[in-house]
Parts: structure tokens; sequence; C-alpha cells
């Protein structure tokens, strides 16, 4: 015989409540996101090919994500080679007028100094706390400043003047500087500061190694660029010679020198960064055409998730109304059934 109370309706009725809410809970959240609640429960045997499609999916967005990152450095780089070489080109005009004896020294001078500090400033550039020209070195700048007191760049400069002519600049002595005599200091003396170990030791804190990022699954580049470029060398030698020597005590003619062999350098280092800038384009075109497949892919593997775990947002909505009245109506019958009495019933 099974008895029947008001306790056990409502433990029943308690029962069938909790067991409603959680459905309510899996159907709710089914409508919200428009997939299955528990994926293993539905898809059963295939819950392994929505996993892979699922990590697939997060490894391509994690790729595009850093692609932003790499396409902002990229893009900034681009910006601060037109730069150099606008730089590059003022130095040039100022060397042009002064072959043609239409400049003073001075305005020579003033026009390397601007282009150092320039070059300086431009390759001392950061983005989101990377150096685009250090290489790997991304937080040390990859610059020295040239007219920092106590530069080793400048210190070795001068001691090379002193070493090979056996007086300073400004020593009335300077004035009889041959043009073949310059020619012979700037060959053997100064540019060996411009390249390899001079340049390593006084002027650059920069990599030769690029950094190298995934722009796709299969796929990698260097994205950076360094100041230890041929165009970027040519382009501080040049404007170090003509700040340091313009205006100091040579010859005239060691002077037209210096004018002659700068503007040489100068057109070379606007050839060496016109071929960095068009490395950097071609790295640019690389990283777009890569996030456009990977995109096309991101696209094709969210639509068969779906075919997988997919749910009819209607009949989601649906559910989630008739649980929610069965639930009402399941407190509301709990009620009245708290409220049975035998007193109530006696009297």
């Amino acid at each position: 015989m099974t008895s029947v109370s008001s306790a056990a309706l409502s433990n029943a009725m308690r029962s069938q409540q909790m067991r409603m809410q959680a459905d309510l809970v899996k159907a709710t959240k089914e409508a919200s996101t428009g997939r299955v609640a528990d994926v293993g429960l539905a898809l059963g045997g295939r819950t392994a090919q929505s996993v892979t499609f699922s990590r697939d999916l997060d490894r391509l967005n994690v790729i595009i994500d850093s692609n932003g990152l790499v396409g902002a450095r990229l893009s900034s780089t681009q910006t601060s080679l037109s730069q150099l070489s606008s730089a590059a080109q003022a130095l040039l005009s100022a060397l042009t007028t002064a072959s043609s004896s239409d400049s003073s020294n001075s305005l020579t001078r003033d026009s390397g100094k601007a282009t150092i500090q320039q070059l300086t400033s431009i390759l001392n550039t950061s983005v989101n706390g990377e150096y685009l020209f250090a290489g790997t070195n991304t937080d040390v700048k990859p610059i020295n400043d040239f007219t920092a007191a106590g530069s080793p760049a400048k210190a070795a400069f001068d001691a090379a003047f002193v070493a090979n002519f056996g007086f300073t600049q400004d020593d009335p002595a300077a004035a009889n500087i041959t043009a073949a005599q310059m020619d012979d200091f700037i060959t053997n003396d100064v540019a060996p500061q411009f390249t390899g170990a001079g340049w390593q030791g006084n002027w650059s804190n920069a990599t030769d190694q690029q950094i190298v990022s995934r722009i796709a699954l299969n796929e990698t580049t260097p994205t950076s660029t360094s100041a230890n470029s041929d165009g970027i060398q040519k382009l501080a030698m040049a404007a170090t010679m003509v700040a340091s020597l313009m205006s100091s005590n040579i010859s005239q003619a060691a002077k037209n020198t210096v004018v002659s062999r700068s503007t040489l350098l100068v057109g070379e280092a606007l050839s060496g960064i016109a071929q960095v800038q068009s490395e950097t384009g071609i790295v640019q075109k690389r990283v777009s055409d890569a996030n456009d497949r990977m995109k096309t892919q991101v696209d094709l593997f969210e639509r068969h998730i779906l075919d997988l775990e997919g749910v009819d947002p209607a009949e989601a909505a649906t559910r989630v109304a008739d649980l929610t009245q069965h639930i009402e109506t399941s407190f509301a019958l709990t009620a009245r059934l708290q409220q049975l009495s035998l007193l109530n019933y006696l009297t």
C-alpha cells in the first residue's frame, strides 16, 4: 500500500523542479549561443571532430591577432624608412648646392648635423615598447647619439683624425691637408668606423638577425629590419663627415673631397633605403595575403562547427519558454500543497 501525504507530494514536486531548472539552464545557454550546451552528450563519437575544428580555429585566430601587431610594426617601419629617405634627400640637396659653391661651409655642416639628429631619432623609434630597428634586441636603443657628451662614435672619429694627421681639425696645420690625403683618410680611417666591428662598437646596439614571425600555420617570415643595413651606415658616414669636417680649418680642397665623397655615399644610401622599403613592402603583402587566407579558413571552420554543434534558435527559445512556464506552475502547486493542513480539513 502506498501512502499519500502532502510531504511526499512536495518532495516529488521539488525533485521535478530541480530537473526542470537544470534543463532550463541548458536551454537558455543553447538559445543564447546557438550551440548545444553539452557537446559530448549531443555529438557522442563526433565530439573529437568538433574539438579538432575548435583547436584549429583558435590557432588561426591567435595568428591573425599576432599578424595585427606585425602589421603595425611593418607599417611604422615603412613610415620611418620614408623619413630616413627624406632626411637623406635633404642632405643630398645641401651637398649638391655646396659642390656648386652656392652655399657656405657652415650651412653644409648644419645640414650634416641635422641629418645625424634625424637619423638618431628615427632609428630609435619604438612601437608597443619595441624598437623597430634593433633587430632582435627590441628592448635596447639601436643607435647611440653621436652628438651626446662622451659619445664613443665621436671620440673614435676625432681620434682617427689625430692619429692620421697628427693634429685636430681646428689646428691651423689642417689647412695644408690635400685632397688626396683627405680621400685616403676617408677610405682607410673613416669607412671602417661605419662597417663591421667599428659600427657595432661605437654606433649600433642592434643585431643583424631579424625577428621571424609565424604569419600562417605553415609560413614564417622576417618581420623587422636592422640599423645595421648598408644604406643606414652610409647615410650616417656621410652626415658625420659633413658635420665634423665642413666647418673645421681643413683646406677647401679637402672639404671639396668631403663633399664629393659624401654625395656619392648619400646616393648609395638612398638606394639602400629604397631596397629595405621594397623588402618591407613585400613582407607586408605576404602578411596581408596570409590573413586573407586564414580568414577564409576561419569561416570554413566556424561553419563546420556550427553544423556539428548548432541548434535551432526558434526551438531553443520555445523550450526556454515552456520550461519557464512549467517551473512557474510547479512553484504555484508547491505553494498550494504547503498550505494543506489536516487541521484545516477537520475544521
